[in-house]
């Protein structure tokens, strides 16, 4: 019989202090704050072949900016042919992604974004070392280089990222990167 009172007294203290830590432990914190708007995101280019510039705010509010989309399309046109194409959004989620890793704020210089068909083509031609079915004909893929970042250090950040193909040219002194497959040359 004494074995009863100290099992109902332990389960009468385990009660308790569970009871307690329900009243005492603080509650998450995301239970009490607001949720708070997504950042938004920016970009910046410069069209080496037209001379161009553009800052672009293309995501805020939760949404893609069509505006900004047409003039993100308008500066990474075929710059032979003047012809535009939308530019894949993943591209651009991709670009910001990396600006932030690098923490640069200048804009990304830009040798090819959209490039129609004609035009790779005639570079394929021309033994330019073009693929025939290039995601730059897609809107899905763009060479580049940034001022304030060394090539490799560009390259092995966009490596790190696996977030598509990375090609190092830098004889050519560009990176190109795209969303596609994962894999790099």
């Amino acid at each position: 019989m004494k074995s009863e009172p100290t099992t109902s007294r332990r389960r009468f203290l385990q009660l308790g202090l569970i009871s307690a830590g329900v009243c005492i432990l603080p509650r998450p914190l995301r239970a009490n704050t607001p949720d708070l708007p997504a950042p938004a995101r920016a970009l910046s280019f410069y069209n080496l072949h037209t001379g161009e510039s553009l800052d672009a705010v293309y995501w805020s509010d939760g949404r893609y900016r069509p505006d900004a989309l047409a003039d993100i399309n308008h500066i990474l046109r075929d710059h032979r042919s003047g012809e535009t194409h939308a530019i894949d959004r993943n591209l651009l989620d991709l670009l910001h992604s990396l600006s932030q890793k690098l923490e640069t704020r200048g804009p990304f210089h830009v040798i090819s974004g959209y490039r129609s068909h004609a035009t790779n083509a005639m570079l394929q031609a021309q033994g330019r070392g073009v693929a025939s079915g290039s995601l730059h004909m897609e809107g899905r893929a763009i060479d580049i280089r940034h001022p304030e970042v060394h090539l490799g250090g560009l390259r092995r950040s966009a490596i790190e990222m696996c977030a598509g193909g990375v090609g190092y040219y830098p004889a050519s002194d560009f990176v190109h990167v795209d969303v596609g497959r994962v894999r790099c040359w």
